[in-house]
């Protein structure tokens, strides 16, 4: 019986400037749904193009028994294509409707396949897409488009399915959607993702780092559990490793000062007289002798105690912490930060996305905005910050703020991060730059990179770093998906920052875990237009 399978041995992959991204990875995947985790840049995306032979490996091999099908993390989007196009289905389609008017040939309508249209439709259906296969692709929101190319990726029935973040951007609607499909799934999916709802539902999950890659059975709570057992046994390993190094220390310091004494003890008695000269010398050789066997033995349990704390050291990964902390906002509990007063407000003339909408936040209130993709959250963040005018109604915002987008606009992508950081906090000085931009990983040249040239993850980063690192944070705080791209290490480094925050929050997210850690108070559901 045919079992697929995905063999990694000793992979290793760098880029072209020869920083190594991937070193000696031993990996193999089988018929199950499998997570992959690691903070950002550590290759988990390069390892799901390396599987595609998108990029071919600096060392080592993969072998694939059996086809895969590829989700990426965005869906490039021409003015021609068709959700057809996601389902490989251009053609076959054209020939059912060339059929259908009577101009197909004989040898075509027996090429045909009937069933095509139909099976479109239902695989759409299932992920809540009910749309004809020839919607143009332009047409469909960014999330609509990830379950439509989700749907298109399985059509195929291939025996791996290799998804990249396939909830990014999806509402809850749509993560449902992607965890129910993938519940239902036969064959095998490999799922780069930081989305811990899916990350729950995998048969196992694999950790890459710096160290190499290592899987656990279950889903994210089995493997956080586990994780943590690892991770105080090893601090345990190299604690106990230090303290034999100081005991070997101790032990070699006193066998010494002991040695000295019995040595200071026989040069009194000799200078008195009170021994022959013949038997000072043998006393001089045995104390020589004692002192090197000594020393010897010292340097073997203190090479030996070095050698416990180096392997004990070699299972700890090196990390450079994310540290969000936050001075005083200093925002008072009954000072409205922000009201909208009965707003409608949209792009299209007649066509608002936004109705006789009112709402205030006051003091330091947590707001969270949630519903179904193009239901408006974006726009009614960009009218509280004043990027957007309403048709009718009035906004006001009394207090400080920032904004930090989906797209982290607020960046110029021309500056360095530095620079971006220095423009958007005037005033502060460059120490005081250089020590925000550390506390994000920024630190040294890292901080003079041009934002233009950074990974998504990365200008996430930068963007956190730039409004959340000033030294005086603004009052309110509007976050649209501050999660995306960002690792669950460095996800956790913001939940706790935000945490800390004493001023007013209105976010809008589809991630219930990130919303629950910030300590949201109320929620705004905006309904689907």
């Amino acid at each position: 019986m045919f079992m697929p399978s995905i063999t990694i041995s000793n992979l290793g992959w760098s880029t072209p400037d020869g920083r190594a991204v991937l070193s000696d990875l031993d990996l193999g995947f089988q018929n199950e749904r499998t997570g992959i985790v690691g903070r950002n840049g550590v290759g988990k995306s390069t390892l799901l193009r390396l599987l595609t032979r998108e990029l071919l490996p600096s060392s080592g091999s993969i072998a694939i028994d059996g086809s895969i099908a590829m989700l990426r993390q965005t869906v490039q989007v021409a003015a021609h294509e068709s959700i057809a196009d996601l389902f490989g289905a251009r053609d076959g389609l054209a020939l059912l409707r060339k059929a259908e008017v009577g101009e197909a040939s004989v040898d075509e309508i027996g090429d045909a396949d009937w069933t095509l249209e139909a099976r479109i439709d239902e695989a759409l259906a299932s992920i809540g897409l009910p749309l004809p296969a020839d919607t143009p692709l332009a047409e469909l929101s960014g999330g609509q488009r990830t379950r439509a190319a989700l749907a298109g990726a399985m059509f195929t029935a291939p025996d791996f399915l290799l998804l990249d973040e396939p909830t990014n951007n999806l509402d809850r609607e749509g993560r449902k959607a992607v965890r129910d499909l993938l519940a239902g799934w036969r064959g095998g999916a490999i799922v780069v993702s930081h989305d811990r709802e899916l990350l729950e539902e995998m048969d196992a999950i694999v950790e890459l780092t710096s160290l190499g890659g290592a899987r656990y059975g279950g889903g994210w709570s089995a493997y956080r559990a586990r994780k943590d057992i690892e991770q105080a046994a090893v601090a345990a390993e190299l604690a106990g490793a230090e303290k034999r190094i100081d005991a070997a220390q101790r032990q070699a310091q006193a066998t010494t000062e002991r040695q000295d004494r019995r040595d200071s003890r026989g040069r009194a008695k000799a200078a008195r007289g009170d021994m022959p000269r013949i038997l000072i010398g043998g006393l001089k050789r045995r104390a020589e002798e004692t002192r090197a066997a000594g020393n010897r033995l010292a340097e073997r349990q203190r090479a030996a105690a070095e050698d416990q704390l180096a392997a004990a050291r070699a299972k700890v990964e090196v990390v450079d912490p994310l540290s969000v902390g936050l001075p005083s906002s200093g925002l008072p509990a009954s000072r409205t930060a922000a009201a909208l007063d009965d707003v409608t407000a949209g792009y299209a003339a007649g066509r608002p996305v936004i109705r006789n909408l009112s709402l205030a936040i006051t003091g330091p209130e947590r707001v969270a905005v949630t519903g179904p993709n193009g239901s408006g959250k974006s726009t009614l963040l960009a009218l509280i910050a004043g990027t957007l005018a309403p048709w009718s109604g009035q906004v006001r915002v009394a207090v400080p703020f920032a904004l930090f987008d989906q797209r982290v606009g607020l960046l110029d992508p021309a500056l360095s991060i530095a620079g971006n950081f220095l423009r958007l906090n005037p005033g502060t000085t460059n120490n005081q730059c250089r020590a925000a931009l550390a506390r994000f990983r920024f630190r040294a040249d890292a901080a003079d990179r041009i934002v233009g040239t950074l990974s998504g993850g990365q200008m996430l980063r930068a963007g956190l770093a730039c409004v959340l690192g000033a030294p005086q944070p603004p009052q309110l705080l509007i976050l649209d998906e501050p999660g995306n791209h960002l690792d669950i290490e460095s996800l956790t480094a913001v939940e706790t920052g935000l945490a800390a925050y004493d001023g007013a929050l209105l976010v809008v997210s589809h991630d219930a875990a990130f919303l629950d850690a910030i300590g949201i108070t109320r929620t705004i559901e905006l309904e689907a237009r």
